[in-house]
């Protein structure tokens, strides 16, 4: 049985978590929506097949949504540990998505090669209800027309075919996709959400993300191992993962399009971490960065050298992944061998490094790592 409030309360008790009332009734609700989702479930006996009965109605899902660093995630971690209704799966909404378009364009070409004509969508939609009696979704957020397009017509389906919709934002259903291409056909999908999933409010005065930075600085210089020391403790605070099981942190195998992927050495709760060494000395692009950008909220990256003329490749792809990574607002904890001003010092490019210089100074403003994860406005 689920204990969603039960877990909650014992990490307050434990010092893990501070007391916040509203994080608390949060915790009350998905206990309910728990136990719902944990009743019996009535299927059509064979009869009521024949004549077409249709499946059971999903139980009403829920849309968290709030600041950074208020809770949302750690709440969805507690509700899905702690609810038994297989089968179930959680997943970043991108790489949702991601895997949507993919079973869209195979579903198309297998009606296509069996000379047919039709809609794709009702078949994937399908394909994933019979996979996921609940699907968990981190970071909603709609950013390109190709999904914005599709989401109405998925989830209507999805919705109907009985699956329990749970996800968690920084923005509220009428902020998705805001001033995005053909809105317009977008908002049948915010209206489904508002009528279908209860809409919750998680947007406390405290920035706990931030809050447990506790005014340490997000940039180290030089590399060594103070750096290094620095930047571990910011990651095992950002993360809550307990540091005497550093050797265990996941890895992921991160899908950065085109049928390649990227190793992540430590992927944990939207935080990864990368060596200079991986993400700029290997031949990548923008692709691979925005993928990261859009995966992750908080980016640690270590052993940034100092740059110019002799490794002007690896300063390219070093100011293309800080572009992205501003774009997306991400945060960025970094260890380097300068500061950001003396970091491109001499030589042909420097007077293009002086966005990149630009960007990471104002990357450890206050203003800017208290701002939400999400395209930059």
């Amino acid at each position: 049985m689920s204990g969603v409030r039960k877990a909650y309360d014992a990490l307050v008790t434990a010092g893990e978590l501070k007391p916040d009332p509203a994080q608390a009734a949060v915790a009350d609700k998905l206990e309910t929506l728990a136990r719902m989702l944990e009743r019996p479930v009535e299927k059509p006996g064979a009869l009521a097949r024949l004549f077409g009965a249709k499946p059971p109605p999903s139980v009403r899902g829920a849309y968290l949504w709030g600041g950074v660093g208020r809770g949302k995630s750690m709440l969805m971690d507690l509700f899905f540990q702690h609810v038994s209704v297989p089968p179930a799966r959680r997943i970043h909404f991108h790489e949702f998505m991601l895997e949507t378009h993919a079973r869209i364009a195979k579903a198309r070409a297998r009606i296509q090669a069996e000379g047919g004509e039709g809609d794709p969508i009702p078949a994937v939609a399908a394909q994933w209800a019979a996979e996921a009696r609940l699907l968990a979704f981190d970071e909603m957020q709609v950013t390109n027309v190709a999904d914005a397009m599709i989401l109405s017509r998925l989830f209507t389906a999805l919705l109907a075919a009985g699956t329990t919709v749970v996800a968690t934002s920084n923005r509220h259903p009428r902020d998705l996709y805001k001033d995005g291409l053909n809105r317009e056909l977008f908002l049948p999908f915010i209206a489904l959400l508002e009528s279908e999933l209860d809409v919750i409010a998680l947007d406390g005065p405290i920035d706990y993300r931030l809050d447990r930075l506790g005014g340490m600085p997000t940039y180290y210089t030089p590399n060594g191992p103070e750096a290094s020391a620095a930047l571990s403790e910011l990651f095992f605070r950002l993360t809550d993962f307990p540091v005497e099981d550093r050797t265990k942190v996941p890895t992921n195998e991160l899908d950065v399009g085109g049928g390649r992927t990227l190793h992540v050495p430590k992927s944990l709760k939207g935080v990864a971490v990368f060596s200079f060494k991986r993400l700029c000395g290997e031949a990548r692009g923008a692709a691979d960065y925005l993928a990261i950008a859009r995966t992750y909220h908080t980016v640690f990256l270590v052993g940034v050298p100092i740059l110019g003329p002799e490794n002007r490749n690896e300063a390219a792809r070093f100011v293309t992944l800080i572009d992205a990574l501003y774009e997306w607002h991400c945060k960025l904890m970094i260890a380097a061998d300068a500061r950001p001003d003396q970091l491109y010092p001499k030589g042909d490019g420097r007077f293009e490094f002086d966005r990149t210089v630009s960007r990471l100074m104002e990357m450890q403003s206050a203003d800017y790592l208290a701002e939400g994860h999400g395209i930059r406005a």
